[in-house]
């Protein structure tokens, strides 16, 4: 296993997060156990969740899973680097969702009671809260870190500016503040690279990619289109709407000897910025699957090749001005 540092941090994580949103819903808990026991074995040590994931609100589903699997010991929990997000709806109470002090209060610990342990190491906001000032926000934060249940904070769904903002305001407080964004960010959607990615680099946050391989899409969908969630009338259409890059896509991949779900992730692990893609495999295939991007590394000729066949973005504003 590869390791980098978490942005601008000494923490050490893996090239590869393991996303847990699957299990409950489309995973079963013995098998999330096995790709969770399977992970530490690949040497992976960074797990991502939240506290919405599981398909029923206000239970927590997936985390519950999570803790379960702490729970059996052997260092689990020591060897893992725990991500979790806050943010969405928990309940059909007011304050219930969001970013007020009350909610981070009450969800952080909601979340600590399903995953069995007393610390978070990274604390996500799943979304830009409009609502709460950034000086209630890094009150609660910087309440989560001095009681120790807290140790890195992070954003995901951010702007550039949001960064900026969240940046600038814990540095008046002294506050270490954002050290990850977490952003939909694959081949087919580039376009963070215009002022989310800028706005990482020039605060030193780690970026962590989502949806690396576009829910499916860059994974060779035209292979498996007619099979598993490839075969709803959404998933066509988008597979239609993406047609012809997908067939210099798969004919690039074949001609390189790589899986394109593996080339994808490879690519992503090409950016400087990137520190882990978030894989979210349902089965041990995929997840044995997603490791071989490790082992691929991409010619400038080739990078650029991959350029031509999904366009990328400048930072702004050259990437639509003068």
């Amino acid at each position: 296993m590869q390791y980098t540092q978490l942005g601008r941090t000494g923490l050490k994580v893996s090239r590869l997060c393991l996303g847990t949103m699957n299990f409950g819903p489309q995973t079963t808990e013995p098998d999330s156990f096995a790709i969770m026991d399977r992970a530490h074995e690949a040497g992976v040590n960074f797990f991502d969740s939240a506290d919405v994931y599981g398909g029923k609100m206000g239970e927590g589903i997936t985390e519950q899973i999570v803790g379960r699997w702490f729970a059996q010991g052997g260092g689990r929990r020591e060897k893992t680097v725990l991500a979790t997000k806050i943010y969405n709806i928990m309940g059909d109470w007011p304050n219930q969702g969001r970013l007020s002090a009350l909610h981070i209060r009450q969800g952080c610990e909601a979340s600590l009671r399903r995953l069995k342990t007393d610390y978070i190491d990274l604390y996500q906001m799943h979304h830009i809260c409009r609502e709460a000032p950034w000086e209630e926000v890094w009150q609660a934060m910087e309440q989560l870190v001095a009681q120790g249940k807290v140790i890195y904070v992070g954003s995901s769904n951010f702007g550039g500016w949001h960064i900026a903002q969240a940046c600038e305001r814990a540095r008046s407080r002294n506050f270490l503040g954002l050290v990850s964004e977490q952003s939909l960010y694959n081949l087919n959607a580039r376009r963070i690279e215009m002022e989310v990615i800028p706005a990482c680099e020039a605060y030193g946050l780690g970026l962590i990619p989502w949806s690396p391989l576009a829910g499916g899409l860059l994974g060779g969908a035209l292979k498996k289109a007619s099979t598993g969630r490839r075969a709803s009338e959404a998933a066509q259409k988008n597979i239609e709407k993406s047609r012809s890059k997908l067939e210099a896509w798969e004919s690039l991949c074949r001609e390189l000897d790589h899986g394109p779900g593996e080339a994808a992730l490879a690519w992503l692990l090409h950016n400087k910025v990137v520190t882990a893609p978030i894989i979210g495999p349902r089965t041990m295939d995929q997840f044995s699957n997603a490791l071989k991007a490790l082992e691929i590394k991409f010619s400038e000729e080739t990078l650029k090749k991959i350029d031509t066949i999904f366009p990328g973005h400048k930072p702004a504003p050259e990437d639509y001005a003068w």
